[in-house]
Protein backbone atom coordinates (compact mmCIF):
# COMPACT_ATOMS: atom_id res chain seq x y z
CA UNK A 1 0.00 0.00 0.00
CA UNK A 2 2.91 2.15 0.64
CA UNK A 3 4.37 2.22 -2.58
CA UNK A 4 1.38 2.54 -4.21
CA UNK A 5 0.54 5.74 -2.34
CA UNK A 6 3.60 7.61 -2.86
CA UNK A 7 3.65 6.85 -6.62
CA UNK A 8 0.27 8.44 -7.19
CA UNK A 9 1.53 11.20 -6.34
CA UNK A 10 4.63 11.65 -8.86
CA UNK A 11 6.35 9.03 -10.85
CA UNK A 12 9.29 7.49 -9.39
CA UNK A 13 12.53 5.51 -9.97
CA UNK A 14 13.00 2.10 -8.15
CA UNK A 15 16.05 3.66 -5.52
CA UNK A 16 14.03 6.91 -4.94
CA UNK A 17 11.32 4.68 -3.92
CA UNK A 18 13.46 2.58 -1.73
CA UNK A 19 14.94 5.81 0.38
CA UNK A 20 11.46 7.52 0.57
CA UNK A 21 10.08 4.40 2.42
CA UNK A 22 13.53 4.20 4.59
CA UNK A 23 13.04 7.73 5.51
CA UNK A 24 9.96 6.29 7.89
CA UNK A 25 11.04 2.48 8.62
CA UNK A 26 13.94 0.26 8.16
CA UNK A 27 13.60 -1.40 5.55
CA UNK A 28 15.83 -2.29 1.99
CA UNK A 29 15.78 -3.01 -1.53
CA UNK A 30 15.29 -6.68 -1.22
CA UNK A 31 12.02 -6.47 0.07
CA UNK A 32 10.77 -3.48 -2.62
CA UNK A 33 11.97 -4.63 -5.52
CA UNK A 34 10.22 -7.85 -5.57
CA UNK A 35 6.71 -5.74 -4.56
CA UNK A 36 7.51 -3.64 -7.36
CA UNK A 37 8.02 -6.37 -9.94
CA UNK A 38 4.49 -8.03 -8.55
CA UNK A 39 2.63 -4.83 -9.10
CA UNK A 40 3.93 -4.18 -12.52
CA UNK A 41 3.06 -7.82 -13.41
CA UNK A 42 -0.50 -7.04 -11.92
CA UNK A 43 -0.48 -3.85 -14.29
CA UNK A 44 -0.38 -1.65 -11.19
CA UNK A 45 2.19 -0.39 -12.36
CA UNK A 46 3.51 0.47 -15.77
CA UNK A 47 7.55 1.53 -16.42
CA UNK A 48 9.60 3.37 -19.13
CA UNK A 49 13.23 4.29 -18.95
CA UNK A 50 14.13 8.09 -18.27
CA UNK A 51 17.78 9.48 -18.93
CA UNK A 52 19.79 10.28 -16.24
CA UNK A 53 22.29 13.41 -15.64
CA UNK A 54 23.93 11.09 -13.60
CA UNK A 55 24.78 7.49 -14.97
CA UNK A 56 22.54 5.31 -16.72
CA UNK A 57 18.73 5.16 -17.38
CA UNK A 58 16.19 4.93 -14.89
CA UNK A 59 13.28 2.79 -14.80
CA UNK A 60 10.17 4.80 -13.45
CA UNK A 61 7.52 3.49 -12.37
CA UNK A 62 3.84 5.39 -13.59
CA UNK A 63 0.38 3.97 -11.60
CA UNK A 64 -2.17 2.70 -13.57
CA UNK A 65 -5.95 3.54 -13.39
CA UNK A 66 -5.89 -0.07 -12.23
CA UNK A 67 -3.40 0.65 -9.79
CA UNK A 68 -5.59 3.78 -8.29
CA UNK A 69 -8.29 1.44 -7.61
CA UNK A 70 -6.64 -1.18 -5.88
CA UNK A 71 -4.72 1.65 -3.62
CA UNK A 72 -8.20 2.87 -2.73
CA UNK A 73 -9.37 -0.22 -1.98
CA UNK A 74 -6.39 -0.91 0.14
CA UNK A 75 -6.89 2.19 1.98
CA UNK A 76 -10.60 1.09 3.29
CA UNK A 77 -9.36 -2.29 4.15
CA UNK A 78 -6.72 -0.61 6.36
CA UNK A 79 -8.87 2.18 7.99
CA UNK A 80 -11.90 -0.58 8.61
CA UNK A 81 -8.63 -2.54 10.73
CA UNK A 82 -6.79 0.45 12.29
CA UNK A 83 -10.57 1.46 13.66
CA UNK A 84 -10.81 -2.12 15.08
CA UNK A 85 -7.53 -2.24 17.19
CA UNK A 86 -8.11 1.38 17.97
CA UNK A 87 -11.69 0.35 19.59
CA UNK A 88 -9.68 -3.20 21.09
CA UNK A 89 -6.71 -0.84 22.20
CA UNK A 90 -9.32 1.82 23.50
CA UNK A 91 -11.70 -1.35 25.67
CA UNK A 92 -14.82 -0.64 22.92
CA UNK A 93 -16.81 -3.21 23.37
CA UNK A 94 -17.97 -4.29 19.93
CA UNK A 95 -21.62 -4.30 18.69
CA UNK A 96 -23.83 -7.78 18.57
CA UNK A 97 -25.54 -7.67 15.58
Amino acid sequence: MCVLALIVEQDMYGYEIVQSIASYTDINEGTIYPILRRLTTEEYFVTYLKESTIGPARKYYHITEKGKGYLGSLKNDWKEFSNMVNDILQGKQKNSE
